[in-house]
């Protein structure tokens, strides 16, 4: 009996901390759309996942003649690592799958998509820092 009330408290602190880092990524997500759109992005899909379901881009979006898949990595603090740090060789094959579909989907030359990450610190105020071409 112990054991099981043991285990609820437990499923309850990981709702809490799976929750809070969803809205952080939420909140990063949001906070990377406003800042692309000033620096002059046009964004174009946001959460675009493969027909598979295997791999999502955070946002996808035009500059100019580029097409950019974006991964927005967001932390509350540098205190591990730089966010962008988070963007394993894994996942870089992940965006380049969503790169490949959605340039074929809108005949989009491969020599004009382009992969950033922006990395925030959820800070007072946050810090966003944009990575272009952060790989290929």
């Amino acid at each position: 009996m112990i054991g099981a009330v043991l285990d609820r408290l437990r499923d309850v602190k990981r709702r809490r901390v799976w929750d809070r880092d969803l809205a952080a990524g939420r909140r990063g997500e949001d906070l990377a759309h406003r800042y692309l759109r000033r620096e002059g992005f046009i964004i174009v899909a946001r959460n675009y996942r493969l027909s598979s379901g295997e791999a999502e881009a955070d946002l996808i979006a035009r500059e100019g003649e580029a097409l950019v898949i974006v991964e927005v990595k967001t932390r509350e603090t540098a205190e591990y690592g730089a966010p962008e740090g988070a963007v394993n060789p894994e996942k870089q094959r992940h965006l380049i799958r969503v790169g490949r579909e959605y340039a074929r989907k809108t005949d989009t030359p491969w020599e004009h998509v382009r992969f950033d990450i922006v990395s925030i610190v959820m800070g007072s105020p946050p810090t966003i820092t944009l990575l272009r071409a952060a790989f290929r």
